[in-house]
């Protein structure tokens, strides 16, 4: 385990960021099939998971296809997060990684996600913790802090954490307080990296093949993680991974290509779900910038089954195949 984790960090990861409701297994393996070196799983509860509760444990089921894939948990007791570590250890996922950055009041508020971040002691005595129940590596993502930049305590922290045996840290370089508002401040996951040996990952406003270029210049992170962009445009991992490996800025993707990835994304969602409302956040991302996409959009959201939904993608493609013929 240990050389492959080694050897992923080595070759600058892009990787899919933890979002519920957006990584699940058929969202992991369509960014796959697109670029994506690593996936994480949606928020885990650890609550949820001791309990049983079948969300959760859904939430960390990894066919034998779905690698490399971490799982990631969030919780505020450090003893429950513990126990919940080697209950997801057993899933066989190729690492284990903390939320400590999740801004959303209902979660940091509890103490959860960034709510650690008021407390770096406590953040640091947990995560020795959670380290000391497994064997497989345990990482943490976090937030540069949580509040005002007199209390930003990344740098401190991402050494403290190290200590404790955290194999890798991904930062999101905004403030809790900030949430998704604001430009995202790589120059912290530089001042970070610089006193850790350990691979840093740098994340936020990693949009664009150009951008992760940047980012990691700057940085001299070990990789980047993508989050919303990926929601609405998977091939951003590709788009990253040819700019990276060759220098090379990519086309968009084609009119087809994107029409394939929104019959797929329908066709697997509703196979497990029974609804196509899940891929609506996609969706409209999927056809953006085509030729009358916001009316075709429209028209999507308005349909509520799979048959409809797919109706409409054949109609827009053959109106798009007769122009294309003209």
């Amino acid at each position: 385990m240990s050389a492959s984790f080694d050897a992923l960090f080595a070759n600058r990861p892009v990787i899919l960021a933890p979002m519920e409701d957006v990584s699940d297994a058929i969202y992991r393996q369509l960014c796959r099939s697109v670029g994506a070196d690593l996936c994480v799983t949606e928020f885990v509860n650890v609550e949820g998971l001791l309990r049983g509760c079948r969300k959760a444990h859904h939430k960390i089921l990894l066919a034998p296809d779905d690698q490399p894939t971490v799982i990631q948990i969030y919780g505020s007791d450090p003893e429950r997060l513990a126990e919940a570590a080697t209950v997801a250890e057993a899933a066989g996922p190729m690492f284990l990684d903390i939320n400590c950055g999740c801004w959303v009041p209902k979660i940091a508020k509890r103490g959860a996600g960034a709510g650690w971040l008021k407390n770096p002691a406590a953040m640091v005595a947990m995560a020795k913790m959670v380290v000391s129940r497994v064997a497989v590596p345990v990482t943490v993502k976090t937030r540069i802090g949580y509040g005002a930049e007199t209390e930003m305590p990344i740098v401190d922290l991402a050494r403290r954490l190290e200590d404790v045996g955290v194999r890798a840290l991904t930062i999101h370089c905004r403030t809790a307080n900030m949430g998704h508002t604001g430009a995202a401040d790589w120059s912290w996951a530089r001042r970070a990296r610089e006193v850790v040996s350990i691979p840093v990952i740098v994340n936020g406003d990693i949009d664009s093949g150009e951008a992760a270029r940047r980012a990691l210049e700057e940085t001299g992170c070990s990789g980047v993680m993508v989050g919303r962009r990926a929601i609405e445009h998977p091939w951003i991992f590709r788009e990253v991974r040819a700019m990276l490996d060759r220098g090379e800025e990519l086309a968009p993707p084609t009119t087809q290509e994107r029409l394939d990835l929104c019959r797929r994304l329908l066709h697997e969602r509703w196979a497990l779900r029974g609804r196509v409302n899940s891929t609506r956040r996609h969706l409209g991302g999927f056809i953006k910038g085509l030729p009358g996409a916001s009316g075709l959009r429209r028209e999507l959201f308005e349909s509520h089954t799979l048959e409809g939904n797919l109706a409409l993608l054949e109609r827009y493609q053959a109106c798009a195949d007769s122009f294309a013929a003209a």
